[in-house]
C-alpha cells in the first residue's frame, strides 16, 4: 500500500494557516500556494538519486554531487492544480509538464477526459500528479488511471490538503502511489468539502465563484 507523508515543516504549516484563512485575498492566496508548492517540492525530491562528478573550484579540483538525471514530470489536474506548478518549477526547472482535465458524466458517473497532453516519454519519468485538494479522491484516481493507461509506471500524488476518504480511495485503487500532503484534515461534509479545509481551491486561486 502506498505511504502517506504529511510534510509538517514549520514554514509549510505557517503558510498553510494563511491559505486556510477566509480573509486571505486572491493575490495573497495564489502567492502562498506557490510558496507552499515550492517547499513541498523540496521535501518530495529528498530522495532523488545523485551522481558524482569532478569540477574545478577556484582553489582546486574536487569531486562533487549532482542530480543523476532522473526525469521528472509534473501533471497538474485542471484547473486548480495549475496553481502549484510554478512553485515546483522554481526548484525543478528541467521537469516537463503535462496536463489532465477530467469530469464525471452526471448520468453515467463515469470519468470523462476533456483534455490530456503529456510528455512523450512518460513511461521513463517519475510523475508527480498535483491537485490542491484530495477530497473524495475521484479526480486524482481518474487522473492516475489515465496516466497508467498511457504507460506511466512511477507516479506520486501531491496535494495541499487531504481527507481520510480520499486517501483511502487512492490507497485502495492505486496501492503503488505514495501521497504527499501538507495536512490531513478531519473528514468530508455532506457536500464533499474537506473539513476544516480551505474552501474551493480553484475559486480562491482564480477569483471565481
Amino acid at each position: 500500500m502506498g505511504k502517506v507523508y504529511v510534510l509538517d515543516h514549520p514554514l509549510i504549516q505557517h503558510k498553510l494557516t494563511h491559505i486556510r484563512d477566509k480573509n486571505t485575498g486572491t493575490k495573497e492566496f495564489r502567492e502562498l500556494v506557490d510558496e507552499v508548492a515550492m517547499l513541498m517540492a523540496f521535501e518530495i525530491t529528498r530522495n532523488l538519486p545523485l551522481t558524482e562528478t569532478t569540477i574545478e573550484t577556484p582553489v582546486m579540483e574536487t569531486k562533487a554531487k549532482m542530480l543523476a538525471g532522473k526525469k521528472i514530470g509534473l501533471v497538474p489536474i485542471l484547473r486548480a492544480g495549475l496553481g502549484m506548478v510554478d512553485g515546483m518549477l522554481k526548484l525543478i526547472p528541467a521537469a516537463k509538464v503535462g496536463h489532465v482535465g477530467m469530469y464525471r458524466d452526471p448520468e453515467t458517473l463515469e470519468p470523462v477526459e476533456y483534455y490530456i497532453k503529456l510528455p512523450k516519454d512518460i513511461s521513463e519519468r517519475e510523475l508527480i500528479v498535483i491537485d490542491p485538494m484530495l477530497a473524495t479522491g475521484g479526480s486524482a484516481n481518474d487522473a492516475i488511471a489515465s496516466l497508467k493507461k498511457r504507460s506511466a509506471k512511477q507516479i506520486r500524488l501531491m496535494c495541499l490538503i487531504g481527507a481520510p476518504e480520499g486517501v483511502k480511495k487512492i490507497q485502495e485503487e492505486h496501492p503503488d502511489v505514495d501521497i504527499y500532503l501538507a495536512a490531513l484534515d478531519e473528514k468530508l461534509d455532506e457536500h464533499a468539502y474537506i473539513i476544516p479545509g480551505l474552501g474551493d481551491a480553484g475559486d480562491r486561486l482564480f477569483g471565481t465563484k
